[in-house]
This record gives C-alpha cells, sequence and structure tokens, in this order.
C-alpha cells in the first residue's frame, strides 16, 4: 500500500455550473478596476490536496520510515531509540523468572563437576566457561545488575510480573548442551558424579513454564527464550517456538519454528583478542587466513573443497585446527597479520570466526549461501565484509584473484568500516554486543502484542502443514560482492 495519496485532478464544471464571468474591459484610462479576489473552488482543492500530501510526507518520514540509523553516537532505530537516553518511547519491561537454581548456577556447577571440579558453597565463585555461546551468561548478568549501571538500555528489569511487557527465560541452554562430556548411557559416571542430561533439563524447564501464570496466560508469546547454540532447546523448540528466540542463525530451525520478523540472530562471542591497532597494510603480509576444522557435515562439506584449491597458493594460510589455546595463538597471529579472513559455512551457515575477524580487522570473506547476520538493521556487512556463493568461491583460481585486485585504499575502506563497527561484537563493552541484543528484543514487542491479541480471536483448528504465519529466512541472490 502506497502511503502517499496521488495527486487527483481537479473536478470537471458539470453542466448546471454557472457560466464563466466575462472577461474585464480595460477603461479608457488604461486602468484596471479594483477587484476582489476569489479562489475557486478547485484551487482550494488542489491547495488542500498538496497540504494533505505534505502532512503525510512529513508523518511517514518522522514516524514511520526516519532516516536509516547510522553508527554515530545518535544513531536513530525503527523506533526511535536513540544513544544517551533520547530515546522517545520508555524502555520495555522486561520480568526475568527466578528459575530454580538447577537452570542457571547449578548448570554451570554440572558443567565443572563433569571436568574435574568441585562443589562451591557460594555461586558467586561459579565461573561460566568461555566459549562463544556465553551470551546467554553476559544477559543473565546484565539483568541482575542495578538499574543505575544499566545506563539507556531499551529494556528495563521489573520484579513484579503484572507490570511486564516480556518474561526473559533465563536458562544457559547452550552451556547445558556440553554440561556433560559423557553421553548418558554410554559411560557410567562415578557416584558421586551423576551423569549430567541436557534432554531432561528440557524436559524439566517445560515442565516447570507449563505450572506458570504468566505461560499460560498469553501462550509463550511474551517469553523470551536464548538458544545460542544451534542444538540448544532441540528436544522442545517445538513447545517454545510462539517466544521470542535468540539465536546464531536458523540452521537447525524448521520454518514453522523460528524467522527473522519474531527472533533475534545474536553474535557468537569471538574467541581471540581485539586488535588494537590502527588500520593499514603494513604487517599484514598474507592475503587470506582460515583456521579451523577441515570436515564438516551438510553445507559445511564446502571446506574441503576450499582447503583443496587454497592450501597451495602462496600468500594464503589454511590450517587444520581444533579448538585450544594454541590454537587461539596461531588464530590470533594470523588473523592479525592478514588482509583477509576466510569465512565458509561449518555444520550451520555461521561460525564464531566471523566475529574474530571482525574485531581483528581482518576483512572477512562470507562464503556460506543461507547466513543471516546480527544486527542488520544497522549494519551494512556489505562495507566490512566479501561475499561470494559457495558455487562461485569453488571455481579454480576465482577467489584469490579477485581478492588480489582489491587495491590498498579498497582494503582501507573496509578496515576503516569495521573499526566502526566492532564494538557491537564485544560483549563487555558497555555499548556493546548486550546493549545492541536488548534494542532487537525491544523491536519485537509490536509484534509479540499483534500476536498475543491475534491468538485470543482465532478459532483454534488442526493443520494438515505447518503454518508459516510470518516471513521466513530466504537465501540471498548476491553471487559475489566483489
Amino acid at each position: 500500500m502506497n502511503p502517499r495519496p496521488k495527486l487527483r485532478s481537479p473536478p470537471l464544471p458539470s453542466p448546471s455550473s454557472p457560466p464563466s464571468p466575462k472577461p474585464l474591459t480595460p477603461n479608457l484610462n488604461n486602468k484596471m478596476p479594483p477587484r476582489k479576489l476569489n479562489l475557486k473552488p478547485t484551487t482550494l482543492t488542489l491547495a488542500t490536496t498538496l497540504f494533505s500530501i505534505l502532512a503525510l510526507y512529513v508523518f511517514f518520514n518522522t514516524f514511520i520510515f526516519p532516516n536509516p540509523p547510522n553508527n554515530s553516537t545518535t544513531r536513530n532505530s525503527l523506533f526511535g531509540f536513540r544513544e544517551k537516553n533520547t530515546h522517545n518511547f520508555p524502555p520495555v519491561k522486561v520480568y526475568m523468572y527466578d528459575l530454580p537454581r538447577k537452570f542457571t548456577y547449578g548448570v554451570i556447577e554440572s558443567y565443572a563437576l563433569a571436568r574435574g571440579g568441585e562443589k562451591q558453597r557460594d555461586d558467586s565463585l561459579l565461573k561460566y566457561p568461555g566459549n562463544q555461546h556465553s551470551a546467554e551468561w553476559y544477559l543473565f548478568s546484565d539483568l541482575n545488575r542495578p538499574s543505575r549501571e544499566r545506563g539507556d538500555s531499551a529494556v528495563t528489569r521489573v520484579m513484579d510480573p503484572e507490570k511486564a511487557d516480556l518474561f526473559y527465560v533465563p536458562f544457559f541452554s547452550s552451556l547445558s548442551l556440553v554440561a556433560n562430556p559423557i553421553r548418558p548411557g554410554t559411560v557410567v559416571a562415578p557416584g558421586d558424579r551423576p551423569v549430567y542430561s541436557d534432554e531432561e533439563m528440557q524436559e524439566s524447564l517445560i515442565e516447570w513454564l507449563e505450572q506458570q501464570e504468566y505461560w499460560k496466560s498469553n501462550n509463550g508469546w511474551d517469553h523470551v527464550f536464548i538458544c545460542q547454540d544451534p542444538n540448544a532447546l532441540y528436544k522442545v523448540v517445538d513447545r517454545v517456538k510462539n517466544g521470542v528466540l535468540l539465536v546464531s542463525d536458523f540452521g537447525r530451525l524448521a520454518r514453522n519454528q523460528a524467522s527473522l520478523v519474531k527472533d533475534v540472530i545474536l553474535p557468537y562471542s569471538h574467541r581471540i583478542n581485539t586488535y588494537t591497532g590502527d588500520i593499514g597494510v603494513e604487517n599484514r603480509n598474507s592475503l587470506l587466513f582460515f583456521m579451523g576444522n577441515r570436515y564438516r557435515k551438510e553445507g559445511g562439506k564446502i571446506r574441503d573443497l576450499l582447503f583443496q584449491l587454497l592450501e597451495k597458493e602462496e600468500d594464503v594460510i589454511i590450517k587444520h585446527g581444533a579448538q585450544s589455546r594454541e590454537s587461539r595463538r596461531e588464530a590470533r597471529k594470523g588473523m592479525h597479520t592478514s588482509k583477509f579472513c576466510l569465512h565458509p559455512a561449518g555444520d550451520t551457515p555461521s561460525a564464531c570466526r566471523l566475529f574474530d575477524a571482525i574485531v581483528s580487522l581482518c576483512v572477512p570473506v562470507i562464503i556460506s549461501d543461507y547466513i543471516e547476520l546480527p544486527f542488520e538493521d544497522i549494519i551494512d556487512y556489505r562495507k566490512i565484509a566479501v561475499f561470494v556463493d559457495s558455487n562461485t568461491a569453488v571455481k579454480p583460481g576465482f577467489l584469490v584473484k579477485k581478492l588480489r585486485k582489491l587495491s590498498m585504499e579498497r582494503i582501507l575502506e573496509f578496515q576503516r568500516e569495521l573499526k566502526k563497527v566492532k564494538h557491537y561484537f564485544e560483549y563487555e563493552d558497555p555499548n556493546g554486543t548486550v546493549k545492541e541484543i536488548w534494542r532487537q528484543v525491544s523491536l519485537k514487542l509490536p509484534l509479540v502484542k499483534l500476536m498475543i491479541n491475534r491468538d485470543k480471536r482465532l478459532v483454534k483448528r488442526e493443520l494438515t502443514e505447518p503454518d508459516c504465519s510470518c516471513l521466513c529466512s530466504n537465501q540471498s541472490g548476491i553471487s559475489t560482492t566483489l
């Protein structure tokens, strides 16, 4: 629907209209007689129409379609939020459930015990293990901070659920997935260290939620779940899919479970240290760098083909390496001394190396056809990354030939843009990732309210096939940005 009405032609005079006045005849002294200024109805209609168009233009450009946000400290979001506490709307009120301990600190404790740790009397002594899915810890910690320390966050925590707009469920679902390095049923654990079952924890969480008044009242539409690992909450995702899901990508989720409309894409926590130097290519002697697992499943099979094509190139470093301290040291050195960093799909479309590259000011070369990227309403990734579709990337000689053609100034442009946006991928930055995640969550509230009201008046029915009632993720049509 076009918000701007078309300019209509003035109405034609009807047959019954009075005849037009005769032209005035000049007098002998060549002076025109005085006359009154009479506006014709058609003139008034035209003026009114123009005024209406102008008013609509101002309204839509001010409130509905504001100027695209930029990266300055006064950027606007879709709903008018500004930094430095100048947003036009009050923060969204979030109630964080006080879950039973086993779903939060208990998961950390179970993870430690399974690796030889000891029980702690004080939960404050428990340390969340550093890994790429630690967003769940940062969001939990942020909501536990005093309001005065949370500055101009787009959400505020309320202790009374009656006042809440949204309900946050702080289950450490990604850590729970890997808490026990032993698969249940394969090895018998020592008597004092029972085997941890993530599936049982997921079921237990749903049983607890289904007893909660606020879960039942709105069918879960106003609940927020974090499941950053692609397999987190896999057993119960169909029972929480109405809620806002905080995910890394949609690689393991069905179209009727998740979408860009209702859910939020999160960045992985970067695993290597941030590059603290300035832009430049003087100390970046390698053209392209990659270090990671060579063999992956599904969409990640492209990795082996890229290894075969690139491992013999003179100024390309491509290595097979698993997660370890030594691997991270090598990765840091490689990313900090390379112009471009390769980002092929893993078992799912995204991987943590993309965010390692961004904080390293190493221009990402993204070869992942179905990838979804975090915060894309404020970040134009074409300015910070090179995109190449999988079929084109595996053509012999194509990739390195294109990268070598890029001028030094073009690479510096990429680096300048990376430096502007890299704080969005720093979880520990007060104005970084956590703040941006909450802003993204706050923007879902109008849709949440719409779905709650819509759900209450719809007739319940059995469907022969899944009903995807909102936009789904689609494959990009861009073959390359070079």
